[in-house]
């Protein structure tokens, strides 16, 4: 998870030396700090959160693992329509 100006310029990096490396990334939420959204854009990965944070102190990562972690239990553990026996009878 990257957070913040600091982490994004490493993934910057990481994604230039190893293309692949893009695929195991989340940005966490794009800071107001110069520079971070424009990195953003550069790595083409939407931001999980808007909040117009710039406080460096990974506040951004806290509030996208709870994201991420809830996101993976869904689509672990939630049952589709057929196995929770739903039926789609128009009414």
């Amino acid at each position: 998870v990257c957070d913040g100006l600091i982490a994004t310029a490493g993934a910057l990096v990481a994604c230039r030396l190893v293309p692949a490396a893009k695929d195991y990334l989340f940005v966490s939420h794009r800071s107001e700090e110069i520079g971070h959204g424009t990195m953003i854009e550069m790595l083409g990965i939407q931001p999980l959160l808007d909040l117009g944070m710039r406080l460096g102190e990974g506040t951004g990562a806290a509030l996208a693992m709870n994201l991420i972690e809830v996101s993976s239990k869904i689509l672990k553990d939630i049952k589709t329509f057929a196995e929770a026996g739903v039926t789609d009878t128009g009414h």
